[in-house]
C-alpha cells in the first residue's frame, strides 16, 4: 500500500498526530509520499531511505491508495487541488474544530488505521463545481473548481451587489445582496448553512442557491438538480467584486459573467463502517442533544 500525507506544518497539534499516522505506516510497511514543503519534518521517522515527495499535482503519484489530510476542513480543502480528477481516496483526520470533511477524529486514529487496512470502510463520490468567466485568469483557470461553495461577493463598498441569474438559460430571479453562494451538497453544512440553507446529504445530486444578507423577505434559498447550467450577471458600485472557490479569493472586475456547472470528475472520500452522514449531524450539531432523549 502506498499512501500520501498533507498537513499543516506549523500546526504543533497537526504534527504531533501525522508523526503517530507515520509511525503506524511504517509499522506496516505503507510507503509514504509527503508534500515536499513539509517533509522534513519527518526525515527521521522513516529508517532507510527519505520519503518520497510531491510538490503538486503534476508530480503526485496517480497509484496512491489513499491520501491523509489531517486538519480541520480548511486543510482537507486544500489537500483536494492536489488530487483534482486523480480518483484518489481522501481520509480526513480531524485536529481543528468542527471538522465535517475531516470526519475522524484524531484520538482514534490507530483504530481508523486498522479499520482502512481490514477493508472496513466504503469510497463516497463528492460532486464538485467548475467556474468559467470571461476575463480568465492563470490562478483562475488552474484551480477552477470548489468542492463546498463557489461565493460571489462586494468588494471595496458597503452597497448591496445585483446578480442576474439564470438556470439553464431561463432568468431566475435578481438578487440584491451582499452575495451568492453557490454550494455543493459536501457545502451544505459550511457557508451556505450559516446563511440559512438547508443541509444536504452528500449522495444528493443537488446545489443549492443561497444568498448572503438579501435586501428582500421573499428571498430564500434554492435547490435545484446539480445538472443546471448557472449564469450569473454581477453588477456592483465598486469596480471589483470577489470571487471565492471554497477558501480561495479571486477577483473580478465589476460586471462580469460566471458560469457554473457541476464537473465531469468527482472527489473520492473515504468512510469507515462504523460512520455516517447522519452520525456526524447528531455528533457535530449537538441534534438530540435534549434532556428529553
Amino acid at each position: 500500500m502506498k499512501v500520501g500525507i498533507f498537513g499543516q506544518s506549523n500546526n504543533e497539534v497537526t504534527i504531533k498526530y501525522i508523526q503517530q499516522l507515520v509511525e503506524l505506516c511504517v509499522q506496516h510497511e505503507v510507503s509514504i509520499v509527503f508534500e515536499k514543503n513539509f517533509s522534513q519534518s519527518f526525515d527521521q521517522l522513516i529508517k532507510g531511505k527519505k520519503p518520497e515527495t510531491f510538490s503538486g499535482y503534476n508530480d503526485l503519484d496517480k497509484d496512491l491508495d489513499f491520501f491523509f489530510s489531517v486538519g480541520g476542513d480548511g486543510t482537507f480543502l486544500r489537500t483536494i487541488t492536489f488530487i483534482r480528477d486523480l480518483e484518489i481516496p481522501v481520509i480526513g483526520i480531524n485536529t481543528g474544530r468542527l471538522g465535517f470533511l475531516a470526519n475522524i477524529q484524531k484520538e482514534n486514529i490507530s483504530q481508523a488505521f486498522e479499520q482502512i487496512i481490514n477493508g472496513e470502510y466504503t469510497i463516497q463520490q463528492r460532486s464538485v463545481l467548475g467556474v468559467k468567466t470571461e476575463e480568465i485568469t492563470p490562478e483562475i483557470d488552474k484551480l477552477n473548481f470548489a468542492l463546498n461553495e463557489i461565493t460571489i461577493t462586494r468588494k471595496n463598498t458597503a452597497s448591496m451587489i445585483k446578480v442576474d441569474t439564470m438556470l439553464d438559460s431561463e432568468f431566475l430571479t435578481t438578487y440584491w445582496s451582499d452575495g451568492l453562494i453557490i454550494s455543493t451538497p459536501t457545502g451544505s453544512t459550511g457557508y451556505s448553512l450559516s446563511c440559512g440553507g438547508p443541509i444536504i446529504s452528500p449522495s444528493s445530486k443537488n446545489i443549492v442557491l443561497t444568498p448572503i444578507a438579501p435586501h428582500s423577505l421573499a428571498v430564500r434559498p434554492l435547490v435545484i438538480p446539480d445538472q443546471t447550467t448557472i449564469e450569473l450577471h454581477i453588477d456592483s458600485r465598486a469596480d471589483e467584486v470577489l470571487l471565492t472557490l471554497d477558501s480561495r479569493m479571486y477577483t473580478l472586475s465589476n460586471k462580469s459573467k460566471v458560469i457554473i456547472e457541476k464537473c465531469a470528475y468527482f472527489i473520492k472520500t473515504v468512510q469507515l463502517d462504523n460512520q455516517s452522514f447522519i452520525k456526524t449531524l447528531r455528533e457535530k450539531l449537538l441534534w438530540g442533544e435534549d434532556k428529553r432523549n
